[in-house]
């Protein structure tokens, strides 16, 4: 199957002090022509922010930003009049669509932030701007593959404005998962923690593959492990 590669040591760095984030994508002031996206997936950051750190408030157009947390809690505060507080197990979706204003902040005066933030370019430019939230207990997501988020919202999953399927997976070690690449697919794998292989591709957190042909995969933990899969129109 032909697949696409990205070690987590090869990803772009940014380091400000109160944040830490690595990049998978091209992103700021990070460029890599090999690398600016995966299809409608454009980034994926993996950001780690300082106690009482954040983003002050930012201008966003033509956008789906997706936030995962990962550990902690992470503020969210926007332009719509929403507030509110993700935690693990949570995702975030905000259609940036005609223009929105938002901030984001580590909650705690203690502890750090890790999470995701992910953008996916919407099927059409110029979207109302919405909002939303939802939880995902790690019931949901042990040792099966849970849809998180979805272009029409089934199974209780986010909606997000593109052809994509978003699933996240707990899987402990030893067990293992299939997913069928359905034909004018592709999929992107990001490892959270621990390890995983993937039909004997080693992967470890940080670590991104993509998958661009058909066919069934196989995710199997060597150790107890967290990952996003994204199903995605070729």
């Amino acid at each position: 199957m032909n697949q696409i590669l990205r070690p987590s040591d090869a990803r772009g760095d940014a380091d400000f002090g109160w944040l830490k984030s690595k990049h998978t994508f091209s992103f700021g002031s990070y460029f890599d022509p090999n690398h600016i996206g995966f299809g409608a997936l454009r980034v994926i950051n993996e950001d780690r922010v300082a106690p009482s750190g954040g983003f002050p408030t930012h201008p966003h157009q033509n956008m789906e930003i997706i936030s995962y947390v990962v550990s902690g809690g992470l503020e969210h505060k926007d332009s719509l009049g929403t507030g509110s507080v993700i935690r693990p197990g949570d995702l975030q979706r905000m259609s940036a669509g005609t223009g929105v204003r938002h901030s984001e902040y580590n909650h705690s005066a203690a502890d750090p932030v890790h999470f995701l933030q992910i953008w996916i370019v919407p099927e059409a430019d110029g979207l109302a701007p919405s909002y939303e939230q939802k939880a995902f207990p790690e019931s949901e997501r042990q040792d099966t593959l849970r849809l998180i988020g979805s272009r029409d919202g089934r199974e209780g999953s986010v909606v997000i404005h593109q052809d994509v399927d978003l699933y996240a997976s707990l899987l402990s070690a030893d067990k293992s998962v299939a997913f069928d690449v359905q034909p004018g697919r592709k999929v992107w794998l990001q490892i959270v923690k621990g390890k995983i292989s993937v039909d004997g591709q080693a992967l470890a957190a940080g670590d991104g593959l993509g998958l661009l042909d058909a066919g069934t995969i196989n995710l199997a933990a060597q150790e107890n492990a967290e990952f996003l899969l994204f199903d995605l129109a070729d």
